[in-house]
């Protein structure tokens, strides 16, 4: 084979290839360079998911007319001013990349003007650059990108479709928004608003992005470390959990970051005080000295590295901790009786101490003293009567009590102990009982006295998808944007609070995508379903209750394990209490 160079067309085609690889990085390309631009309004309308067109408008500083030709050559930047500000880079661009790879696989085209003076374009399509030349247009820039990837055919083929492409560069464009409170941002989907955003403070957008439930169950996050590191943000409580990590936010010196050592952090501090399988919903914001952050790690600017990864790991895990030692200690209403003692081993501050009066013994609940006898001797012992034999017909045994308000303590046939979660195990029969509902024609709804208004970002994937879950006696519709009206719910739930339920369910089809089939999102909806609608953990349940779970577990296909697949119950017969006990 021959070595030969390839032309500038293919190269610069080949370098487009990292920095815009669908609308949201065109999307978050040019929102970056709007905020660099000093903008303090931001204007993004999307045509088929921003495939057919994205349009980003701004009010910044503009672009002189001198400067307009060079600013779609490739590695030309204002943002760099001496070459050794690589290593301290305070600003969301800098290599000089992104307009001319737009307008290497689209039709682009800038228009700029600077205060006071005229405005001026410059297009560029395929590659292929024009002159200079007068146009009309605001103080500030406007940028358009016609036919995303026309000139790479190959390269569109790989887009998934516009809803998709939509979401996901909205996503970048809320990211960007939550960085920077202080800039209002606009976005139109085909003509119709989808964010509206007034310039606010960071408290603001946060429930504006996240939600009022977000900002109401939320804990103030501060700390710091060496070397300046300044953390700030909110977390939500370990209560306030999400079936997925798409609302974990971190910013990085203003900068929107997917970094996998702050996600690390994160479970670390929430691991001793949340349930397997759920994930904490957090936006904290890092400051630190330029030089100590190496924004230069990929074309995308979304991944970063440390100087000092540790200590900002570290202190990330103990700012968190502070927080949810505080916030626990006030949301279970413990007061400083959680804060006077430190933590041991647990991440939080621990439970108030319990005291008993020395005055009297102590006597377990529900103990009740007999009276003395007149004589001093004590009454002749009386045979209990025989323990009621547990039937083989029964595998799950008898049950003896409640243990913590969350197992049920069981006695089988052949004498073993049987410990039985009860959400759990609940949650498994209702998930069989949905599904035999679903495949006998569908599940039976029970209408609600009053249509509830739920708000949520992913209202709209709720109302795409209110067909199928029509379906599972989940009626609703749209409500405004931003927002669902539920009509009806499934009986077999109860009367549940609708918004948990939805706020799952919206992930969960965010989750799967479109290539998931109808069969396989439905039953991840059932699940959704069925955990939201099971008796919870720290319910009291009487003993003819258990007994008839544990009878409902045994006639139940698939009963060992929940609808998320962890154990619903165990059993300790004579080689697992041998092997605790260290018997041979």
């Amino acid at each position: 084979m021959t070595i030969r160079l390839l032309s500038p067309t293919t190269a610069n085609r080949i370098a487009a290839g990292e920095v815009v690889e669908r609308p949201a990085a065109v999307v978050k390309e040019l929102v970056e360079n709007a905020l660099d631009a000093g903008a303090r309004h931001i204007r993004v309308a999307l045509e088929e998911g921003g495939i057919g067109r994205v349009l980003v408008e701004d009010d910044g500083q503009g672009i002189p007319e001198a400067e307009l030709a060079l600013a779609v050559e490739r590695h030309a930047t204002s943002k760099l001013p001496e070459e050794a500000m690589l290593f301290a880079i305070g600003t969301l661009g800098f290599r000089g990349e992104a307009l001319p790879s737009i307008g290497a696989v689209a039709r682009l085209s800038v228009t700029s003007r600077v205060p006071g003076g005229e405005a001026h374009v410059v297009t560029v399509e395929g590659g292929r650059k024009s002159a200079v030349r007068p146009a009309s247009g605001a103080p500030g820039t406007r940028v358009e990108v016609l036919d995303l990837f026309f000139a790479t055919p190959a390269r569109r083929k790989f887009l998934r479709t516009p809803r998709a492409e939509a979401d996901a560069a909205l996503d970048a464009l809320r990211r960007l928004a939550l960085a920077w409170p202080e800039v209002g941002f606009e976005a139109t989907l085909d003509g119709r608003a989808v964010l509206n955003l007034a310039p606010a403070k960071r408290e603001t957008r946060l429930r504006d992005l996240l939600g009022t439930d977000f900002a109401a169950a939320s804990l103030p996050v501060e700390g710091g470390g060496a070397d300046s590191l300044v953390i700030a943000g909110l977390a939500g409580g370990p209560a306030f959990t999400k079936a997925t990590a798409t609302d974990q936010h971190f910013v990085v010196n203003r900068r929107p970051v997917r970094d996998p050592l702050l996600r690390t952090a994160l479970r670390v501090a929430y691991r001793e005080v949340m349930t397997p399988g759920r994930h904490p919903v957090a936006a904290l914001f890092l400051e630190l000295p330029p030089d100590e952050v190496d924004v230069n790690v990929h074309p995308m600017k979304t991944e970063l590295r440390f100087r000092d990864g540790n200590m900002v790991r570290g202190a990330v895990i103990s700012a968190l901790r502070r927080a949810l030692g505080q916030g626990i200690g006030q949301a279970n209403g413990f007061g400083q009786a959680m804060g006077d003692a430190p933590a041991r081993g647990m991440g939080y501050a621990g439970p108030a101490r319990l005291s008993f009066p020395t005055s009297a013994p102590y006597r377990p609940r529900g103990f009740a003293e007999a009276p003395l006898p007149l004589a001093f001797a004590p009454p002749p012992p009386r045979e209990p009567p025989p323990p009621t034999p547990v039937p083989e017909d029964h595998p799950l045994g008898r049950a003896l009590a409640q243990v913590l308000e969350t197992y049920i303590l069981a006695e089988a046939p052949d004498g073993a102990l049987i410990l039985v979660d009860q959400h759990a195990a609940h949650e498994r029969l209702t998930h069989e009982r949905l599904s035999e509902e679903m495949h006998a024609g569908g599940i039976r709804a029970q209408p609600l006295l009053l249509p509830a208004v739920v708000e949520l970002p992913q209202a709209h994937r709720l109302t795409e998808a209110a067909p199928e879950l029509a379906k599972l006696g989940l009626e609703l519709e749209g409500f405004g944007p931003g927002a669902v009206l539920v009509r009806s719910m499934p009986a077999v739930l109860g009367a549940p609070d609708p918004a948990p339920l939805l706020r799952d369910l919206a992930e969960e089809l965010t989750e799967s995508g479109e290539g998931v089939s109808l069969a396989l999102r439905l039953d991840a909806a059932i699940a959704r379903l069925a955990c939201h609608g099971s008796i919870r953990a720290g319910r009291r349940l009487t003993p003819a209750e258990m007994d008839a779970l544990l009878r409902a577990m045994e006639r139940t296909p698939r009963a060992a394990t929940c609808s998320h697949g962890r154990p619903t119950f165990l059993k300790l017969g004579q080689t697992e209490f041998a092997r605790l006990f260290g018997r041979s």
